[in-house]
């Protein structure tokens, strides 16, 4: 392995939704700063930058992470999921982000990446969460916009839109 000299950039690979990337990157780079201007998932939002707000909110290797805590040289061999992979098609919303649409969870959008990101580890995890599970998952975000109640109605839609979708195909 090659000595880590500051400044200098070395190669970080990794699978980024679904693709393998490697880019660039110098070793006190942070990885919330390496997915939006190296890899151009600007859907990692950066508000606080120390893990309180939840914005940077990604799953690594299927464990939510804050991508702004998180160095670049981190990722090396991971696997990585930003909002941007939610949907297959980008032109089309997955079930949670329809309720978001629908029970008004967002207002200004900043948070609802990292919210989103949240809600699809828990759902993926636990589909048959309730309230005060999902109220739980949603402790470690800060929204100044909605006050909540329309973001965990919004979840609650739609996990019991899933359980209803899998119920059918029993």
């Amino acid at each position: 392995m090659s000595k880590l000299i500051a400044g200098k950039k070395h190669p970080v690979s990794f699978t980024l939704n679904g693709r393998s990337v490697t880019v660039e990157a110098e070793n006190r780079m942070l990885l919330s700063d390496l997915l939006r201007h190296e890899c151009g998932a600007t859907g990692t939002h950066v508000g606080c930058e120390h893990g309180v707000c939840g914005a940077c909110t990604v799953q690594i290797d299927g464990v939510l992470a804050r991508a702004c805590l998180t160095m670049a040289a981190q990722a090396a061999g991971t696997t990585i999921r930003t909002v941007e992979s939610l949907a297959e098609d980008p032109m089309e919303l997955t079930p949670l982000q329809a309720a978001f649409k629908k029970y008004h969870g967002l207002q200004c959008g900043f948070c609802t990446p990292g919210i989103l990101m949240s809600l699809d580890h828990l759902q993926t995890i636990n589909p048959h969460a309730g309230k005060s599970e999902i109220e739980d998952y949603l402790s470690g975000h800060l929204c100044r916009c909605t006050g909540y109640a329309s973001i965990v109605e919004a979840a609650i839609s739609a996990f019991n839109e899933q359980m209803r979708g899998e119920d059918r195909n029993v």
